[in-house]
C-alpha cells in the first residue's frame, strides 16, 4: 500500500478514537502531579499563574464557540464513525486556518499543560498533539478533496493548515446561532473547569502535604457544574436549544 494510503488509514481510526486515545499521556501527567510545587514556592504566583492558564484554554473555547455558532448545518460535527461534510466551508475562521477546531483543542490542553510549569511537558504535549492530528487532518483533506475537488485545492492553495494567517480573513454568511454553542459546548466548558479544579486540588495538596481546598476554586467549580447541569438538563428534557437540521 502507498505510503500516502497507509497515512490516511491511520488518520481515520485515529479519527474514529481522538476522544479517546489522548488519554494515553495521562500517566505522564500524573508523575508531574505526585511532584508539585508551588510556583517561584509561593502560593499567590501560583494562582496567578493558574488564572494565565485557564485564559489560554478558555480562549481555545472561545475560538469553538466561534467556529461552531457559525457553522453550516452538516459541518463541524462530532462524528466519530465516519468523515461528514455537506459543504466546502471557506469563509470565517476557515478562511484564516483550515482546522480551527484543532487547533481550538490544542488551546485548551496546553492551558492545561501550562498549569504544571514544565517547559519539557509543554514541548512533549505539543510533539505528541502535531504527531497524532497531523495524520487525522490528513485523512480529513484526503476526503475534502475526493468531494470537492478544485474547490478544496483553491482553498487549500490560500489557507493555511494550523496557523492562522488573518489577511485572508473573508466574514461568515451564516448567522451566529447560540442555542448551536449551547447544546454542543456546554461539555468543554465543564471540562475547563473541572480539569483546573482538580488540578488545583491535588498540587495544593501535594505542595502543602494535607488536603487543600481552595474555596475560590471550588466555588467556580460549583458554578460550572450548576450551569453545566442546567444547559444538560435543557437538551434532554426541552427543545429550548433545539436547532432545525443540527
Amino acid at each position: 500500500m502507498a505510503l500516502h494510503k497507509q497515512l490516511e488509514r491511520s488518520g481515520s481510526w485515529l479519527f474514529r478514537y481522538r476522544s479517546y486515545l489522548p488519554l494515553v499521556i495521562l500517566p505522564v501527567f500524573l508523575v508531574c502531579l505526585a511532584s508539585s510545587r508551588y510556583l517561584g514556592h509561593s502560593h499567590a504566583l501560583n494562582e496567578w499563574w493558574q488564572g494565565c492558564c485557564m485564559a489560554v484554554s478558555f480562549a481555545g473555547l472561545a475560538l469553538r464557540v466561534i467556529v461552531v455558532g457559525r457553522a453550516p448545518i452538516g459541518t463541524s460535527g462530532r462524528n466519530t464513525r465516519d468523515q461528514v461534510a455537506e459543504t466546502l466551508t471557506t469563509t470565517g475562521m476557515y478562511s484564516v486556518v483550515r482546522h480551527p477546531l484543532y487547533l481550538a483543542n490544542y488551546l485548551i490542553l496546553i492551558g492545561f499543560t501550562m498549569e504544571f510549569h514544565i517547559w519539557w511537558l509543554v514541548l512533549l504535549t505539543t510533539c505528541i498533539y502535531a504527531l497524532y492530528y497531523e495524520r487525522i487532518m490528513l485523512a480529513e483533506e484526503a476526503f475534502l478533496r475526493a468531494r470537492f475537488g478544485a474547490a478544496f485545492e483553491e482553498w487549500a492553495a490560500v489557507t493555511p493548515a494550523f496557523i492562522p494567517k488573518f489577511s485572508g480573513w473573508r466574514p461568515s454568511p451564516v448567522p451566529f446561532c447560540w442555542r448551536t454553542v449551547l447544546q454542543r459546548e456546554y461539555n468543554a466548558f465543564f471540562l475547563i473547569i473541572a480539569v483546573f479544579f482538580l488540578l488545583d486540588l491535588i498540587g495544593d495538596s501535594v505542595a502543602e502535604r494535607r488536603l487543600a481546598i481552595d474555596p475560590v476554586w471550588l466555588g467556580i467549580f460549583i458554578g460550572g457544574f450548576v450551569i453545566f447541569a442546567l444547559l444538560r438538563t435543557l437538551k434532554k428534557r426541552t427543545r429550548l436549544l433545539t436547532v432545525e437540521g443540527r
